[in-house]
């Protein structure tokens, strides 16, 4: 008899178990490397993140991949092999976001990048339908540019960007809708994260002339080009992208960077919002708690990509509850269809409505244009 109390005793410990597992977040972020100023804001953001979701406890396990591609793909790997994780978040950088795919789709596991390139999620296919992301695309965000410089007078403009997928992706957008509007591109150059000097790059985009340039890198290793262009006596107009905001890029660039335009997620400059956007009072949400817990003004348009990651998975979590929990290949299963089921959420950076065939689901409420003013960012009304 009390062989079968404990017998029965034991039966009822793991029913209670499996009815309150913990749900296990895997995120990868390049916290140290080129694209630290990236990522270190969202690893600070990852604790902000709520403890419970649905009732359920969430545990995050937070690894730096030290903003290296094969780093990325060995901490994808043990944390869906030992960490049994039941959801990704990360990679900071597109190049690494992209070498995590195969591993993801490979476990059924869902990822939510925090990298911005289309690449990442677009066409999707039968791994891709295993990932998200929470930063606008480049065809957005160069739409964007490209109807500010058309509005301008620009005629002509020099594209400088990285050497690897965030460069390529970033031209083959902003190609397809210069040639669409007309604006023609007279150079086109590349450069690493990593390198200390681009003089020969600039010489080529300053010899062809151009009305402006657009550099298309993240964060503070996108000011070299531009503080180059300036020493060499570039004075036509200068663009970003969405890569560089944050206040690390400022600090690096400084004067060079006054009067550049750029695209950014509305969150960069939520108080100069009027109050009838629809992101202005998520975003405030954010910044508050962001800026309450590492000082003002310490905010980023890339911790606020955390953050949003978080928005999904408070929208999508206690729907998957309903079919499964936690630990279990029917939780992530359902985990997946939930994201991908996401409407009129609203995060930092826009209104998610996802769908099978779009795995951002940002509009046009998703992006703003900014302008470096007095070492700040100043919306362009």
């Amino acid at each position: 008899m009390k062989l079968k109390h404990t017998l029965l005793a034991a039966i009822g410990l793991a029913f209670a178990a499996a009815a309150h597992a913990d749900l296990n977040v895997g995120v990868v972020v390049s916290a140290t490397g080129p694209a630290a100023s990236l990522g270190i804001p969202e690893k600070n953001t990852i604790a902000l993140m709520p403890a419970t979701i649905g009732g359920e406890k969430v545990n995050y396990i937070v690894l730096d991949d030290a903003s290296d591609t094969t780093t990325a793909v060995k901490n994808i790997r043990k944390l869906l092999s030992e960490d049994k994780v039941d959801v990704v978040v990360g990679s900071t950088i597109t190049p690494n976001s992209l070498a995590m795919i195969d591993v993801t789709a490979e476990a059924a596991t869902p990822m939510i990048s925090m990298a911005a390139s289309a690449r990442i999620v677009e066409p999707i296919d039968d791994k891709k339908r295993w990932v998200f992301k929470t930063p606008q695309n480049d065809a957005q965000m160069s739409t964007a540019i490209i109807e500010h410089m058309t509005s301008n007078g620009v005629k002509t403009v020099a594209f400088i960007g990285f050497a690897d997928a965030y460069g390529e992706g970033w031209y083959e957008q902003f190609k397809s809708v210069a040639e669409a509007r007309k604006l023609q591109i007279v150079a086109n150059e590349r450069f690493n994260r990593t390198d200390t000097s681009v003089t020969g790059q600039v010489l080529k985009v300053m010899a062809a002339k151009p009305d402006a340039v657009l550099i298309a890198g993240s964060g503070t290793p996108s000011a070299l080009p531009q503080k180059t262009l300036k020493e060499r006596g570039y004075a036509g107009k200068y663009y970003q992208t969405h890569g560089v905001a944050n206040n690390d890029f400022l600090r690096v660039c400084g004067k060079d960077c006054e009067g550049t335009f750029l695209p950014a997620g509305p969150v960069l400059v939520a108080a100069q919002l009027p109050d009838s956007n629809p992101v202005k009072k998520a975003a405030l949400e954010y910044i508050n708690k962001y800026e309450a817990a590492h000082g003002k003004g310490s905010v980023s348009t890339f911790g606020a990509h955390a953050w949003d990651a978080g928005v999904l998975l408070q929208a999508a979590v206690p729907v998957a509850l309903k079919k499964a929990k936690p630990g279990t290949k029917e939780f992530r299963a359902a985990l997946r269809d939930a994201l991908e089921g996401v409407k009129e959420t609203a995060g930092a950076h826009g209104i998610f409505n996802m769908s099978a065939t779009d795995h951002l689901g940002f509009d046009q409420r998703a992006r703003v244009m900014v302008q470096i003013q007095n070492g700040g960012w100043k919306l362009v009304q």
